[in-house]
């Protein structure tokens, strides 16, 4: 599944992780001060916020871009000489691309909501005070917005063509792979469809949940600053008062709390939705052979199997089903939660139409990337399920023993072909 598209991937994503890290912590620690020194300063102290994409082609922002290159090319450089692989141009320099337009898409929201203060401000003083504001003041934060979402319209098209060929090619890596082992493989329940079909998923899945945990990721070192600096308009939280960095605290302690709700009351999904793939092979199976062998896919025989997938299904909806009202109701609850916690401060009227949005936005972004698990659950079960199917071949090339459902598969199917 990683071998035929990374070098060594244990020690591949255990540098990347680590070289990650590192640049990470560099760039918060002297990194971004480094670029002053080169002709990049940073911004002054007390300057007005820079709105629209102009903040893209600032000096700061420029400096990151140089700054993510050098550490690009050293980690590129690194494997190419320590372990040259044949995808390595698309596992490591598109993997970077991806990361790259990730980031850059985070920044496009994060001056979304920078661009929300003075836009809802205005609107607020447009409404208490008729005549205060002209429609041309409004007009030019209208067109501030516009071109921020054309430029993210524009980064999105780009990167979804590129990460179609960045799965096709992950694909086109295993599918190799496997093509090559296939006489070790082929005995295998449904090696046809892990080889054919799993293949597609299981790239497809990681690339979604890999960019998903990349924008969380992303989005709090984007957005934390964001909202702790914004916690200082806050007053107090109900049931809790005035606790220092307010807003920060409530986003984690919320998040925290339903990742483990989700993740306690959809504990059983991943191993029933790998049952369900099972008994699904097992019926189409039997329909193949029942193709070319008048002796195969008799009536009783269809009737058994397609019994037990009705059996695994109906069980696997009544779990999904309470799962559902948990994230459901998490769902409802927290629309609203932002909200709620804001009341006091709401009420004692400290805050602003444009300081309420910015918050709501902030705090939403920063909930969500603490939610990466409440969020990408159903997608998380789904990609357990294809693992522990193409987890077979994995077990078969190592000559380790396979996963217990397939060697109960052949135990049946040796019993089935023995005369006696």
């Amino acid at each position: 599944m990683f071998v035929s598209f990374f070098p060594q991937p244990k020690l591949f994503f255990t540098s990347a992780a680590l070289w990650s890290l590192a640049g990470i912590l560099f760039w918060f620690f002297g990194g971004q001060e480094l670029g002053a020194h080169v002709g990049f300063p940073l911004a002054a102290a007390g300057a007005p916020p820079i709105l629209g994409i102009p903040i893209f082609w600032s000096p700061p922002f420029l400096w990151f871009y140089i700054y993510f290159a050098v550490m690009l090319a050293a980690f590129y450089l690194f494997w190419r000489f320590y372990a040259p692989h044949p995808w390595q141009n698309w596992s490591i320099l598109v993997s970077a691309f991806i990361l790259f337009s990730t980031y850059i898409s985070v920044q496009l929201n994060v001056a979304l909501n920078t661009w929300r203060g003075p836009f809802f401000d205005l609107f607020q003083k447009a409404l208490t005070t008729p005549g205060a504001v002209s429609a041309s003041e409004l007009y030019s934060l209208f067109w501030i917005y516009a071109l921020i979402g054309f430029m993210f319209i524009s980064l999105y098209v780009v990167t979804r063509f590129i990460v179609s060929h960045y799965i096709f090619r992950w694909r086109t890596a295993m599918n190799e792979f496997y093509v090559q082992n296939w006489s070790r493989l082929r005995h295998i329940e449904g090696a046809s469809q892990r080889v054919q079909e799993d293949t597609m998923r299981f790239s497809t899945t990681m690339e979604l949940l890999g960019v998903a945990f990349a924008d969380s990721v992303l989005t709090l070192i984007a957005f934390l600053p964001v909202l702790d600096a914004l916690s200082t308009h806050i007053t107090e939280l109900p049931l809790i008062g005035s606790i220092p960095h307010s807003l920060v605290i409530a986003a984690l302690l919320w998040s925290a709390f339903g990742t483990l709700l989700l993740a306690v009351a959809g504990i059983k999904l991943p191993g029933m939705e790998f049952r369900n793939q099972r008994v699904e092979a097992a019926y189409r199976k039997e329909l193949v052979y029942g193709e070319d062998d008048t002796n195969r896919a008799t009536p009783p025989t269809l009737a058994e199997l397609f019994q037990n997938v009705r059996r695994t299904y109906f069980r696997y909806y009544f779990h999904y089903a309470y799962f559902n009202i948990f994230r459901a109701g998490f769902g409802q609850a927290d629309a609203i939660f932002s909200s709620v916690i804001l009341i006091p401060t709401i009420a004692a009227g400290k805050i602003t139409l444009g300081i309420w949005q910015q918050i709501s936005t902030a705090f939403g972004q920063v909930s969500d990337s603490f939610q990466y698990l409440v969020n990408a659950w159903p997608t998380i079960v789904e990609l357990i399920s294809i693992y522990k199917r193409l987890r077979a071949f994995e077990a078969t090339l190592h000559g380790e023993p396979l996963p217990d459902l397939d060697q109960r598969y052949l135990a049946r199917q040796a019993a089935a072909e023995d005369p006696v």
